[in-house]
């Protein structure tokens, strides 16, 4: 009995066993096919649902969209002559990322190619300024020698390729430097700039961007369009073929009204004189020629500029990389006197008749003296006479009688104080006070005594170079207002078709005939014996209308008289000349300022008279030192 019973357990017990074994036979095989479920359903979540977007990465593993830079369009003269062009070089670029230790591989590449310290510290900058560029230059502008002797040793150099790049030439070197400006490489500011403007797709692979001149102004027009070529590359990266290719579109080339010899011989007159000179065509407003001393070499910025150059240009206390002629401000001087004419004329408060006893000085209320800058005055003195010798005690007066609001009102319609809206960034506005004016800078209410200087272009007034040519050309051209522009036309790189920007008149100041013909006719005669600029108009071959003029640096006490032997050559008056011709139907007129050199008739009236006598007469200029036989005879 004991022995079945135990039999029956066991059986029993086998039973249960087999049972469990099932189940979990069964909750296996159930798991499995779940698994397999969900991996069937994840293959086909890939395959079919995802097919497109592992599609497009496998692509983007196999393919490589790489961006083809254009050429940058060319800047050309009125003429055609080149200012501005590219040439194809090849440097040496490395990729940080994938070069290891830096200072190790660049001691190693130096055996292969010359690499100078300057290389090494403009490499160090880039990387410093956080370009956002997969390489960066070492060596830019190789030889044929130093490519061949690096391709030959390529595969101990991870990270370093050679890579054909189109490089910006400026072929005159410093001339017209200020004009056309200079490219350098695109940092973050940029970048910002770029995106906000949104065209910051355009300029995948480009390193470079016009920064000032015509080259910032109008850099949209020079960049062109980026191509891109789409090309397999092997497991290790290599170029295997193209597959398509989107060719670049060339930038535009930008054709000026700017005259390049009339350019090259205006900088060679100046010498080494600080200063500016502009030369507008009045019919159009086109620019002849700007010059701003001193100058700069552009083609030092190409390729990134090196610390020693940027040094000397940024720390030269003559400032080269400041643009004199549109942000350099003076007192405009004498040359403002014209312009006083011909409001006394237009506004009724002087005559042609009206003349006046100057005693060498101007007093207001009996308190105060305003000198004359010839001791014992000039006699009697009108308007005619007041401009041939320009007399300072006739403005004087003048400027009390007229009072600042009529100054600033119609003077202000010439384009004294404002920007003139020349097609170069960076103009400022230069200053022709007001009563508003002086309360909104200094709290502070006009006084008569104010004005008194302001007629003689000294106190509060400030001008740009630009500004007063484009004065000067107004006058020239009877009231009519062209903007002054550099650019004169752009021509399409694809088609060559030209898109000239008309000159159209911007506004008119309402003239008498009488009153341009009298302030003319004294400007005439300012060229001539008697006048002030009487040895710059010797002999000239055409009528020229000019009027010179002194803007003081550092003020001097009432009684003293100004000796300029005695004075630091940095604090002596600036020279300022303005002039057009032929008089009677003008085809250029010129400003001139050189910085602390003097009296306009013997320092700027010689440079505007040899530029004139070359646009007008085709003369070549003698160069030679500025004289200063005149400058005992008269002030200005």
């Amino acid at each position: 009995m004991a022995l079945g019973g135990a039999r029956r357990a066991e059986l029993r017990d086998h039973q249960k066993e087999l049972q469990n074994f099932q189940l979990r036979l069964g909750l296996m095989a159930t798991a499995i096919l779940i698994v397999f479920g969900a991996l069937l359903l994840r293959l086909f979540y890939v395959q079919v649902i995802q097919h497109d977007y592992y599609h497009t990465l496998a692509e983007n593993n196999r393919i490589s969209i790489v961006p083809i830079v254009p050429n940058r369009g060319l800047i050309l003269d009125r003429n055609s002559a080149v200012l501005a062009h590219n040439y194809a070089a090849y440097t040496l670029e490395i990729t940080p990322s994938k070069a290891g230790k830096l200072d190790t591989l660049i001691n190693e590449l130096a055996t292969v190619v010359d690499i100078q310290p300057r290389d090494r510290k403009r490499f160090r900058k880039l990387l410093d300024e956080g370009h956002d560029f997969a390489s960066a230059p070492i060596r830019t502008r190789l030889s044929d020698q130093e490519v061949a002797r690096f391709a030959a040793s390529k595969y101990r150099f991870p990270g370093v390729d050679i890579r054909a790049r189109l490089f910006r030439h400026y072929p005159n070197g410093e001339v017209a430097s200020h004009v056309l400006g200079y490219i350098g490489r695109i940092n973050k500011r940029d970048l910002a700039k770029l995106k906000e403007l949104g065209v910051a797709p355009n300029y995948a692979g480009s390193d470079f961007i016009g920064k000032v001149g015509l080259e910032g102004r109008y850099e949209q027009e020079l960049h062109g369009t980026t191509g891109f070529e789409e090309v397999e590359t092997d497991a290790g990266g290599r170029a295997v073929r193209t597959l398509r290719s989107t060719l670049p579109i060339s930038g535009n080339n930008l054709l000026l009204s700017l005259d390049a010899r009339l350019q090259n011989v205006a900088e060679q007159v100046f010498g080494e004189r600080r200063g500016a000179l502009i030369a507008i065509e009045p019919s159009t407003g086109g620019v002849l020629a700007l010059v701003s001393k001193p100058g700069f070499d552009p083609n030092l910025f190409v390729d990134g500029i090196d610390t020693q150059n940027w040094d000397l240009l940024n720390n030269s206390p003559d400032h080269p990389l400041n643009n004199r002629a549109l942000q350099g401000v003076y007192p405009p001087g004498s040359t403002f006197k014209p312009f006083m004419a011909l409001a006394a004329l237009e506004l009724g408060e002087r005559t042609p008749g009206y003349s006046i006893g100057d005693p060498g000085y101007f007093t207001l209320g009996g308190s105060h003296r305003w000198r004359d800058w010839k001791l014992g005055g000039h006699g009697v003195v009108d308007l005619h006479k007041s401009i041939v010798v320009s007399c300072d005690t006739y403005y004087y007066g003048l400027a009390h009688d007229m009072g600042i609001e009529n100054i600033h009102a119609f003077i202000g319609q010439f384009g004294f104080g404002q920007r003139t809206g020349v097609d170069i960034d960076g103009e400022v506005g230069g200053l022709l006070p007001s009563e508003a004016w002086k309360m909104k800078r200094f709290k502070q209410k006009w006084y008569p005594g104010d004005t008194i200087s302001v007629g003689i272009g000294q106190g509060y007034n400030l001008a740009t170079p630009m500004q007063l040519a484009h004065a000067t050309s107004v006058l020239a051209n009877r009231g009519v207002i062209f903007r002054p522009h550099i650019v004169r036309q752009v021509q399409n790189s694809q088609s060559g078709a030209l898109t000239t920007i008309e000159p159209a008149p911007v506004g008119k100041v309402e003239l008498k005939e009488d009153s341009v013909v009298r302030v003319t006719e004294a400007m005439v005669d300012v060229m001539k014996p008697g006048g002030t600029a009487a040895v710059a108009g010797l002999g000239a071959e055409y009528r020229i209308a000019g009027k010179t003029g002194t803007a003081q640096v550092i003020g001097i006490k009432q009684n003293e008289k100004y000796d300029e032997r005695r004075v630091h050559e940095r604090h002596r008056d600036h020279a300022l000349f303005i002039a057009y011709a032929p008089a009677e139907a003008p085809t250029i007129a010129v400003a001139v300022l050189v910085e602390n050199g003097g009296h306009g008739s013997s320092s700027a009236a010689p440079v505007a008279r040899k530029i004139m006598d070359f646009y007008l007469l085709g003369k070549e200029p003698q160069v030679e030192k500025a004289q200063g036989a005149q400058e005992e005879a008269v002030n200005d």
